[in-house]
Parts: C-alpha cells; sequence; structure tokens
C-alpha cells in the first residue's frame, strides 16, 4: 500500500500541490522555509486528522483562504481515496474515505497507517507517558481489531470514576458500578498492550540491531498498576487517596514504556545521535511489524533525516528504509547529503520545494 497521487490546496505557503510520488522512496529538498515540512504535515492530515505542528489545525490553513482540501489516492484493486477538508470557520473535519461523505477518522487511520520522525519524536525517550502510550496503542490499534472498542470503553468508565471522585461526596453504589466497568475493560485493554508488546520487541530489537548494537538497552512495558494484584482490588483500596487527589492514580491510564541502558533512563546515556537511532528503531520497528502480522504497509514521514546522524549511520538508515516494503517522504535541506546512501538499484524520486509561492516542481533522481 503506498500513495499514488497527492493533492493540496491552500496548506500553509505551498501553493495548489499534485505529485505522484514513487511507491518506495521520495526525497524532498529545498531551503529553509520553503514548505518540506508543510508537505509532510499535510499528508499526516490527510492520514490523522491533526497536525503535528499545531493543536489548533485552523493555523494551518492559508492565511487568505477560508478552507483547506486536502485529497490522496492509496494503491489496491480498486484504489483507496481519502479526502480531509477544515474550514476556518468551523472545528470539525469534514472527512471522505472511498467516497463516503459520513467516513469516521479511525477508518482514515486504518486505511493509512503512518508512522512520523521528526524532532518532537526524541518525545519517546525524554517526554511523558502520555507520548509512549500513544505509540503502544497505534501499534495494538493496526493489528487488535478488537481494540478500540475495549479503549472507548476503558476511557468511558474512567472518565466517570473521576467524575465522581470530584464530587466530594460519593455515592457507594455508583462507585462500584463504574470501578467495575473500568476494571473489565482496563484488564482487556491490558492483555492486548501485553501480547502485542511480547510480539512487537524482537522486532524492535533486530531493527536496534541493524541501526545502533546497544547490548544493555532494554525496553519494558509497564501496565499501569501492581502486577501482582487485579484493577478492580487496586481501584477498591485506592478509593480514598483518589478522592483526595481528584483522580484515578493507578490504571490502564497510566501504562508505559520504559527504555533503559543497563538500568538507567536510556535518555540520561545516550547522545543527541544514538537517540535519534533508538527513536527510529521503535518507529521503523512499528512498521516491519505490521508487514508481518497483517501483511500491511506503513508510511513513513521523515523530517530532516540527515541532522544528527553521521554519514555511516545515514547509510544504515537509509538501507533499512531500502530492505523494507513502505513508502517513504523525507526532507532535507541539501539533497546532497543522502546522495550516497542509496544503493545504485534503488528508485529514488526527487522533488525540490521552491521557495514562497514558485510551488513544487517535481525533479529528475540525482545521480
Amino acid at each position: 500500500m503506498s500513495l499514488t497521487l497527492l493533492n493540496f490546496h491552500a496548506l500553509r505557503n505551498l501553493q495548489p500541490v499534485e505529485i505522484t510520488p514513487s511507491s518506495h522512496i521520495n526525497v524532498i529538498s529545498g531551503a529553509n522555509g520553503s514548505g518540506k515540512t508543510s508537505l509532510l504535515e499535510g499528508v499526516h492530515i490527510l492520514g490523522m486528522g491533526r497536525s503535528f505542528r499545531t493543536r489548533q489545525l485552523k493555523h494551518a490553513i492559508q492565511t487568505d483562504k477560508p478552507y483547506m482540501t486536502l485529497y490522496g489516492r492509496l494503491s489496491g484493486e480498486p484504489e483507496v481515496t481519502l479526502g480531509v477538508r477544515r474550514l476556518r470557520a468551523q472545528r470539525e473535519l469534514e472527512l471522505r474515505l472511498k467516497g463516503d461523505k459520513n467516513a469516521r477518522l479511525a477508518e482514515l487511520v486504518e486505511a493509512m497507517p503512518l508512522q512520523l520522525i521528526n524532532p518532537d519524536a526524541f518525545r519517546l525517550l525524554e517526554g511523558s507517558p502520555a507520548g509512549r502510550r500513544e505509540f503502544l496503542d497505534w501499534g495494538v490499534f493496526h493489528v487488535k481489531h478488537d481494540f478500540l472498542a475495549i479503549w472507548k470503553r476503558t476511557r468511558r468508565a474512567l472518565k466517570h470514576r473521576n467524575a465522581l471522585l470530584r464530587r466530594g461526596r460519593i455515592q457507594p453504589q455508583e462507585m462500584v458500578v463504574w470501578e467495575q466497568e473500568l476494571a473489565t475493560w482496563g484488564e482487556q485493554m491490558d492483555t492486548l498492550r501485553r501480547a502485542w508488546f511480547s510480539d512487537f520487541l524482537p522486532v524492535f530489537e533486530e531493527t536496534l540491531k541493524v541501526l545502533l548494537p546497544l547490548p544493555g538497552l532494554s525496553l519494558h512495558y509497564a501496565r499501569g498498576w501492581d502486577k501482582d494484584r487485579s484493577l478492580a482490588a487496586v481501584l477498591h483500596d485506592s478509593r480514598p487517596t483518589d478522592q483526595q487527589m481528584g483522580f484515578t492514580q493507578q490504571g490502564p491510564q497510566r501504562a508505559d514504556l520504559r527504555i533503559r541502558i543497563n538500568k538507567q533512563p536510556a535518555v540520561e546515556v545516550l547522545s543527541r545521535g544514538q537517540q535519534k537511532l533508538v527513536v527510529s528503531a521503535l518507529k521503523l520497528a512499528q512498521g516491519r511489524f505490521l508487514e508481518r502480522t497483517a501483511q500491511r504497509h506503513c508510511i513513513y514521514l521523515i523530517d530532516d533525516l540527515p541532522a544528527e546522524l553521521d554519514e555511516q549511520n545515514r547509510y544504515q538508515f537509509c538501507g533499512l528504509l531500502e530492505d523494507m516494503q513502505c513508502q517513504a517522504f523525507i526532507t532535507s535541506v541539501e539533497p546532497s547529503a543522502l546522495k550516497n546512501a542509496w544503493r545504485t538499484d534503488t528508485p529514488v524520486k526527487m522533488f525540490h520545494v521552491k521557495h514562497g509561492k514558485e510551488g513544487l516542481s517535481d525533479l529528475e533522481k540525482a545521480d
């Protein structure tokens, strides 16, 4: 699965763009501020319904335009069409999938699995557990088909329990009902997460070994509550302290992936370049795992791949991408930074984003 067509209108500083990307490697070059990252952002919005650059999607719309439209086609028999339209005056997205105007965001996300490697990806190491839970749940969502329904039920039960905790006076019968709901669905969520992690871990270790052998590095899944006790018992016993705090302190909403080097947090030990390779191994392993378990292929958005990586590490990174059955969109200020990173027989399609209103031009592959 790969994008065969992209058509963007009124996205940031880009003029109306229509490109036919390669099904494998696409390198996008251009000066700073020319719109390279905006092109990746458009693909991200098209597949995820949100931007990685701003929380308010209206800021991605050109200032003199009332709305933006993003359209794409995915390879297949038949091809799959995707569309996103965002009006400046309304918060809801208009989504289309295979011509259906009532498509749901989850369907869009499932149709086009995306992984983003950019400076924000370092949050997998240095950020809060929320980002690592999102990474974890992305993986489970794409291979465990009942995960989304369980996730929604868990979130609903958690929301109601937290509302009761903040009331001041707790109605025991009502609290018991929502604790039972949270325990039931939270345990099921943990079961799916643990099963996914057990299968994913060897793929991550194999991927990391190619990019950066780190014998002392370990990746562990923490479920968010005492591993020796049931969630129902934990919720019941922690009710008084949870009421004082006003929220549920233990449960699946506290799950985490812990990345350590010889029992120390990896972020405190690794150099910036090593951190980028570890984060990249996590992201690339998602795609490799999806290929092996679901026979589906991930699309990668990689912003400024050469940054923090020396020539040898770039070669290792690009070689791994070449071996994967995936489509990648890679930005670089200087196309020469990746000139020698590819094998001679790898088809690499080059694009150059010209500054300002000159738009996007399709260039031939560099020799």
